[in-house]
């Protein structure tokens, strides 16, 4: 018979149907011995599902309590026995706020809602506001099995509504029960209106709001809304022009420059980007499909002619040696040359006096000064390392994230 480590390999996904089809206490076994590595223990503790026995069942207790295992292995453990409420004293003690193992203090968390622990609420709707899916999710499934439980109207007795995070949980609750919420478009926090602005399902609804008397911000996030459910752009643009066009004025962003930026990032900006953003990539249309060759190609045949030595474009990526980026390096005797991917835009380290800069102005660029790189693109929030707000025009015509 093939055994648990042949069906457990490191270097290729396992096969977890036949992992399951295993005798149930050879696979317990397995993932209680602590001389086995952790990865194999997790499949097997995965595998074992709706099926281990008792008899077993106080050896991977003990494994779920050792703060020594790791903590992957622990959080399958704890979906293992979601169901177990002798647990809930051990979860609720202040030491699991203080697990410094990744993810551990979320998981539990998570398992305090599915074992129906209300004093829970609060910490599983703030959890269930973090940025970070994964986290989020965990807030989210916890509050799931707390309303599953106790019904959702005392959950959303328990949650409130005076944080932002509590109205997230709550709207995000009503809509699983078939709720609408709407209304919530209008909601003084973006976090808020973004999420409902997800949740809406009613064209007609929106419709509604929209030729209401209602504040200009929850007006465009029902385009936004209406545009998610329909397609239709040519509304989404009546809409807006209805609405006066309102936009983010952005003093020293050059219009062509603003352009390239809002097609780049409205599409993935985060939660709590102002909708005029939004509302914008909509109502415009997106830059011409750029030639990055060619345009690599005119600025060193620009260099070239201009005498000024320079080794080869060399992409965001190569430069760093990760990750993606929205522009090209030239290095320079003296300088590094950035060419953006998103227009014909160009800077250097040396931004204003950059022997560069005539040379690649006479060639159809246009250089990117130090007052502009420096200028904040207010309101529209793009990730950038752990970060989630406003950025400078340098940063958004050349983005690089690992």
């Amino acid at each position: 018979m093939t055994s648990i480590d042949d069906l457990i390999p490191f270097e290729r996904p396992y096969d977890a149907a036949a992992l399951r089809a295993r005798d149930a206490d050879e696979l317990a076994r397995y993932a209680a011995d602590p001389e086995r590595h952790w990865y194999r223990r997790r499949a097997c503790v995965e595998a074992l599902a709706d099926r281990v026995s008792e008899s077993h069942a106080p050896a991977l207790l003990d494994v779920l309590r050792n703060h020594g295992e790791t903590a992957e292995l622990r959080v399958a453990l704890l979906d293992l026995f979601a169901d177990r409420a002798e647990l809930l004293p051990w979860l609720r003690h202040p030491d699991r706020n203080r697990d410094g193992q990744y993810g551990l203090c979320q998981a539990f968390l998570k398992a305090r809602g599915v074992l129906g622990d209300r004093t829970a609420t609060a910490e599983l709707a703030t959890l269930a506001a973090h940025p970070w899916s994964r986290w989020r999710e965990f807030g989210e499934a916890g509050l799931d099995a707390l309303a599953d439980r106790h019904g959702l109207p005392t959950v959303l007795a328990d949650l409130g509504d005076a944080r932002p995070e509590d109205r997230l949980a709550r709207d995000r609750l009503r809509h699983r029960a078939g709720q609408d919420v709407t209304d919530s478009l209008a909601d003084p926090d973006r976090l808020v209106a973004h999420q409902a602005h997800t949740l809406a399902a009613d064209p007609e609804r929106l419709r509604a709001l929209l030729a209401s008397d209602r504040p200009v911000e929850a007006a465009l996030w029902a385009v936004c809304a209406l545009h998610r459910l329909t397609g239709d752009t040519a509304e989404a643009r009546a809409w807006d022009d209805r609405l006066g066009r309102p936009r983010v004025e952005v003093p020293g962003l050059p219009e062509e420059m603003r352009h390239a930026i809002v097609h780049e990032y409205a599409a993935r900006c985060e939660r709590d980007t102002d909708p005029r953003w939004r509302v914008e990539a909509l109502r415009t249309d997106p830059p011409a499909p750029v030639d990055a060759d060619g345009r690599l190609r005119r600025v060193t045949e620009a260099l070239e002619a201009a005498g000024i030595d320079f080794d080869p474009p060399v992409s965001a990526h190569e430069d760093n040696g990760a990750g993606e980026g929205t522009y090209h390096v030239i290095e320079l005797d003296e300088d590094s040359l950035f060419v953006s991917t998103l227009g014909p835009f160009a800077g250097g380290t040396d931004t204003d006096d950059a022997p560069a800069r005539p040379v690649l102005e006479g060639a159809g660029f246009r250089w990117v000064d130090q007052a502009t790189r420096d200028t904040v693109v207010t309101g529209l929030c793009v990730y950038y390392f752990g970060e989630r707000g406003p950025l400078k025009v340098d940063t958004l015509l050349f983005h690089w994230q690992d």
